[in-house]
């Protein structure tokens, strides 16, 4: 059963416990309001304002699990904070474990803050949960994929238009690696995981995939310097500093370019020329 006044009582606790920097926002210099505003919390987790405040209200309809996730990520909850939400709703908690798609909340502290260069937040097996502006103007949007399509390492070898945006001398390499990082995956969650599956499916469709995947490589880990073949702004090679949250098992992906470089100033038009992201799919 929902309980309508004691999640009304959490939502508004969480949402005046947040400030505006907290979650990447200005505070202006006029504001008033404790915490941050309803139709903020709104917005941060993709609903209307005016759904999310008769859940203050302890009004309107028991919300489903796929919006109960969206308000815990969007008020930046703790795992344990999220099941409580959930049990408030009326609903059992998702299971815990690297399939989990919730961001911690000190990862996401660090990922609001990334504003002036490409970030994004992808699950062990590279499905992209989170993409900043700049982000999605680098390698486009996403977030939008489901099923084994969210996985980077499985549209590599299903949907050759991904390759695209890298040089054709990388293309090897990547294969290598992304097969590589499936087995490991795959040693670590088992014959009933996610990462299991998506080896079964990969087998069956691609034979390029069946040809890496004979090899048994292991260890072939991200170069640090990536290099793109952007379609606006040309050539481009970036570093790519990964930070790892080890209980989610999630990684933020951070890329810079050497000041002074070609390249940097090449990022530098790309915040420009592409504030209307593009779409690589």
């Amino acid at each position: 059963m929902i309980d309508r006044s004691g999640m009304a009582d959490f939502l508004r606790v969480r949402r005046t416990a947040l400030q505006p920097e907290d979650v990447g926002l200005p505070r202006g210099a006029r504001r008033r309001t404790s915490g941050l505003r309803r139709e903020e919390v709104a917005a941060l987790c993709h609903m209307s304002a005016d759904y999310y405040a008769r859940l203050e209200r302890e009004r309107g309809p028991q919300p489903s699990e796929q919006m109960v996730a969206s308000i815990a990520q969007g008020l930046h909850l703790s795992r344990d904070e999220r099941d409580h939400l959930f049990r408030l709703a009326g609903h059992q908690p998702p299971p815990h474990g690297a399939d989990t798609d919730h961001i911690g909340p000190g990862m996401m502290r660090i990922f609001d803050r990334l504003t002036d260069t490409p970030a994004e937040i992808v699950t062990e097996l590279g499905e992209t949960l989170r993409q900043n502006d700049l982000g999605v103007a680098l390698v486009g949007d996403l977030c939008g994929y489901s099923g084994p399509s969210r996985s980077i390492g499985y549209r590599w070898f299903t949907e050759p238009s991904v390759r695209l945006l890298y040089p054709p001398e990388d293309h090897e390499f990547y294969s290598r690696m992304y097969v590589s990082g499936l087995r490991r995956v795959l040693g670590l969650r088992g014959p009933a995981s996610k990462a299991a599956r998506f080896a079964e499916l990969l087998t069956d469709e691609s034979a390029e995939f069946r040809e890496f995947w004979e090899r048994h490589e292991v260890g072939i880990v991200p170069r640090e310097v990536k290099r793109f073949v952007h379609p606006e702004v040309g050539r481009l090679e970036v570093n790519c500093q990964i930070l790892l949250d080890p209980q989610q098992s999630h990684s933020l992906l951070v890329y810079t370019a050497v000041p002074g470089s070609e390249s940097y100033e090449r990022m530098q038009l790309l915040s420009v020329t592409c504030s209307v992201p593009h779409s690589l799919r």
